[in-house]
């Protein structure tokens, strides 16, 4: 009977709700080559649903693909030209690709289905202000306004606009406007302490830009800005802290790193202000000003063969700069190099009659200013703090489509449930922990004549999220296809656990329940069975909480069921502590995931998971000591993910 079963399944067709419900939980979990791969199966079956087309654009939309996106779009649209929806995504979209005319078209479109979308209207107006059409955006913006008078994002708007039409009085009175309707908008604080640092009003700016990074602490410009206004202070200590924020949050940053090495320069920190213009080279090796502001260091520090390179570097670029034929004939001196000095400085006697001659120009006074702008590259502000040339506003804009899928954690994820899997793992981390159960090993050694030689069936115990693509729906079609052909139940069943692993490691987790529920009428205390069915149910469930909340309450109270069994089975199993743990963890109840965590790691101490769950349950409850032990842990065991969080 189970074998008859296996084999009118295995013969059946995929189902193309089926295929998109696949594709779904692929896209909920940033798998989204994977769940491209379900949608083109659906789109080459029923080619004439629109579905398959809107969430094939939304998974090359995240993978930066926008002509693609768009190009899927379109045909959905073409499809069923009444779903709101695919215009906002077809429309960010072109957003994404600078192609404002085609996003203003399209968000007319929704608007005329829905007028009500506030988001519609204020994308729409964000593209006006994008071309320039000032006149366009302010007519747009009144009328956002009239409608919403409680919605800040046009109050905002309209102040960037006149910003940009060089109206500041006009942009902070819009921007007081912004705080009296929202007071904790940060983009809103981040403008008029930017205005602020235009108009050298030190105080309002640092204080302006306190209240931003309160309301949005990453902002590393914030910080940047923040440390000019802070240095204008003579608080230097607060300065250098910002600089350092800065690059906690972007290690990468030109501005932060030249900057800080201008104020370590100015504190006497010389070697370490060689590190920051090191790394400023690094980014851009023919940057004057940084090799310039290095050799003068070089030349504090001894290094003075290092410093005459980087001297005769911008020399050679800017034969009259008499600073650095001046330190430069210096060096020589010291080295006692006297014929090299004095050819620069008579360099220089020759440069300053030619000056006072009239035959080489001189700077004009506005270029003299106390602060150059990033594109300036006169060499004699090379001890100047750099900002950046203009002032731009970074839009949000307000679509379903702008951040992540799946929108359930920050960047603090839990570590992933193991159980077995047909994928060979991609992990960047360095742990030597190796999963080892013995229910697990047995199944192993029990399929052992099939997967041998055959790389299509490899098996391991690990993250079943991570996937091989096409490998594992080889492995599918090959495992079907014995199973139709095989007459002993009993071999049936061991082929129908291993089709369910991959289906799981191919995010299909409904067919391979399904296949498990068949393994379980058969066997009904099947470990490997019941393990991989409360995981694939918890990550089901955990996909449905954001689409069908009662399902998701139904399943987690057979998930809790399945663990129990499983813990009654084999109660000091350190692998089922651990996804139960790690299943609590994921549901916020943090007590029962601590307690369960901590069982798993007494019985394996060298499980690096265990640690950085339980460590970030410690901190999300507020236990930041408790957190860093176990973060310390976790990395010395080779998870060096969890260094990122300690620094935190």
């Amino acid at each position: 009977m189970f074998s008859l079963y296996c084999c009118l399944h295995a013969s059946a067709q995929y189902n193309v709700n089926r295929l998109l419900t696949s594709g779904r939980i692929a896209l909920h979990y940033e798998d989204y080559v994977l769940s491209i791969q379900y949608f083109n199966q659906a789109i080459s079956q029923k080619p004439y649903m629109w579905e398959p087309w809107q969430l094939r654009a939304i998974a090359k939309y995240y993978l930066d693909d926008w002509q693609g996106a768009a190009d899927d779009a379109s045909q959905a649209i073409k499809l069923n030209p009444y779903i709101t929806n695919l215009y906002d995504l077809r429309g960010i979209t072109y957003i994404r690709q600078g192609k404002y005319d085609e996003a203003i078209s399209d968000y007319s479109n929704a608007i005329a289905l829905d007028n009500t979308n506030k988001g519609f209207w204020c994308n729409r107006a964000a593209c006006y202000l994008e071309k320039n059409s000032y006149d366009t955006v302010h007519a747009q913006l009144d009328i956002i306004i009239s409608k919403w008078k409680k919605y800040a994002p046009p109050y905002l708007m309209k102040a960037e606009a006149y910003l940009k039409q060089g109206d500041t009085i006009q942009a902070s009175q819009w921007l007081d406007n912004t705080i009296k309707v929202e007071s904790y908008n940060a983009e809103a604080w981040r403008m008029k302490g930017y205005i602020a640092l235009q108009h050298e009003k030190w105080q309002q700016a640092d204080s302006c830009l306190s209240k931003a990074i309160h309301y949005k602490p990453k902002n590393v410009f914030c910080y940047i800005n923040r440390a000019l206004a802070r240095l204008k202070l003579y608080n230097l200590r607060g300065a250098m802290s910002d600089y350092d924020t800065a690059l906690e949050h972007d290690p990468n940053n030109f501005l932060a790193h030249y900057n800080r090495g201008l104020l370590r320069q100015q504190v006497g920190d010389d070697n370490r202000a060689i590190e920051d213009f090191n790394y400023v080279l690094s980014l851009e090796p023919g940057n004057i000003l940084a090799i310039f502001n290095r050799a003068t260091l070089l030349d504090r520090t001894g290094d003075l063969r290092g410093a005459i390179r980087d001297y005769s570097t911008v020399i050679n670029q800017f034969p009259n700069f008499w600073t650095g034929l001046h330190y430069r004939a210096a060096c020589y001196r010291r080295l006692g190099m006297k014929a090299k000095a004095e050819m620069d400085e008579f360099r220089i006697l020759k440069a300053q009659m030619n000056k006072h001659m009239g035959i080489q120009n001189r700077w004009s006074k506005a270029k003299l200013s106390a602060m150059r702008k990033l594109s300036d590259i006169d060499p004699e502000k090379y001890n100047q703090i750099v900002v950046d040339d203009d002032i731009k506003n970074q839009h949000e804009y307000t679509s379903a489509y702008r951040g992540k899928v799946q929108n359930r954690y920050t960047s603090e994820l839990f570590q992933p449930y193991i159980a077995l899997t047909m994928s060979r793992g991609n992990s960047n981390d360095v742990s030597t922990y190796i999963p080892y159960e013995q229910h697990a090993s047995q199944f192993f050694n029990e399929v052992y004549h099939v997967t041998k030689n055959n790389e299509l069936f490899t098996m391991r115990l690990g993250n079943i999220s991570e996937t091989n693509g096409m490998e594992v729906f080889a492995a599918i079609d090959s495992l079907s296809a014995m199973i139709e052909r095989t007459n002993d139940t009993e071999e049936a069943i061991r082929l129908s656990l291993m089709r369910a692993v991959a289906y799981s490691s191919s995010l299909n987790y409904q067919d391979a329940l399904n296949d498990i529920a068949n393994v379980l009428k058969e066997q009904p205390t099947n470990f490997v069975a019941l393990w991989q069915k409360a995981v694939c149910s918890a990550m089901m469930a955990e996909y449905e909480s954001g689409t069908s909340p009662q399902n998701s309450k139904l399943r987690n109270i057979s998930i809790t069921e399945d663990f129990n069994n499983l813990m009654r089975l084999s109660p000091d199993n350190a692998m089922i502590l651990y996804c139960l743990g790690t299943y609590y963890a994921r549901n916020g109840e943090y007590d029962k995931a601590t307690e369960y965590l901590t069982r798993a790691i007494k019985l394996s101490p060298q499980m690096p998971y265990a640690y950085y769950n339980r460590g970030l349950v410690h901190l999300k409850q507020g236990n930041t000591a408790e957190a860093r032990r176990d973060f310390s842990k976790s990395g010395e065991l080779g998870l060096y993910g969890a260094y990122n969080l300690l620094k935190k």
